[in-house]
C-alpha cells in the first residue's frame, strides 16, 4: 500500500489527459481538469513537492497518454560493467536516457553512451524491458518503461559531459553509490547473469 497513492495518482493523470484530449463539450472538459486537480493534489501531497510545480508538469503533457521510455546500456570489460557519475546527484548509473523522437531505441542507447561516457558502442541485444514501478524505483510522476542493451565498445575513450562527471569500469561486488531513480542494485546483478550467461532471453515484467 506504501506506494498505491502513485498508482492512483498516474492512472488519473492519464484518464484526466486523455478526456481533455478528446472531449470537447466544455462541461466535460472542466470534469477532466477537476479530476487532474485530483491527480495533482494526490502526487504533492504524498510527494512533498510544490502543488503548483506538479500542476504546471501534468498540464504540459498533452495527447494520449502512454508510458515514457528510458533507455540503458549495460557495456562490459573483464568482468566489469561500464558506470557514469551524474552531475544532478554525484551517483552513477548506466549510460542512458528517454528515448527521442525520430531514433530507435538502439540508436538512442549508442547516442547516450558517446555523450555520457565518451566512448563509441555498438547496440548488441536487448537485454530486459521492464516496468519502473515494479522495479523498486523511487516514485516518479510519469508512468516508466525501461530498456536495457547489452553494447560492445568499438571506439572512443572516456570523458565527462554537462550531464556526467566521472566515467568507470566496476566489478559487481565493489559497485559505488547507485543512483536509484536511474538503475537499482538488482538491476545490475541481473544485468551480470545476462553477460555470463549470454543465451538467455529477454527479461520482461
Amino acid at each position: 500500500m506504501e506506494t498505491k497513492w502513485l498508482e492512483w495518482a498516474q492512472k488519473l493523470q492519464a484518464i484526466a489527459q486523455n478526456g481533455l484530449t478528446y472531449s470537447e463539450g466544455p462541461f466535460d472538459i472542466e470534469c477532466y481538469k477537476q479530476l487532474r486537480a485530483i491527480a495533482t493534489e494526490i502526487m504533492a501531497t504524498f510527494s512533498n513537492v510544490e502543488h503548483s510545480y506538479v500542476l504546471d508538469l501534468f498540464s504540459r503533457e498533452i495527447g494520449y497518454a502512454t508510458p515514457k521510455v528510458d533507455v540503458r546500456a549495460a557495456i562490459f570489460q573483464d568482468n566489469t560493467i561500464l558506470l557514469v557519475k551524474e552531475r544532478a546527484d554525484g551517483c552513477w548509473t548506466l549510460p542512458g536516457g528517454w528515448a527521442d523522437i525520430g531514433e530507435s531505441p538502439s540508436e538512442v542507447v549508442v547516442k547516450e553512451v558517446y555523450e555520457e561516457s565518451g566512448y563509441q558502442a555498438r547496440a548488441i541485444k536487448l537485454l530486459a524491458v521492464y516496468d519502473r514501478d515494479k522495479q523498486g524505483h523511487p516514485p516518479f510522476p510519469f508512468y516508466v518503461y525501461k530498456l536495457f542493451f547489452h553494447c560492445e565498445i568499438i571506439g572512443g575513450s572516456p570523458s565527462s559531459s554537462i550531464e556526467t562527471e566521472d566515467v568507470g569500469f566496476f566489478a559487481e561486488d565493489t559497485l559505488p553509490e547507485l543512483s536509484i531513480g536511474r538503475v537499482t542494485p538488482r538491476q545490475i546483478t541481473r544485468l551480470f547473469h545476462h553477460y555470463r550467461n549470454p543465451d538467455l532471453p529477454t527479461d520482461f515484467d
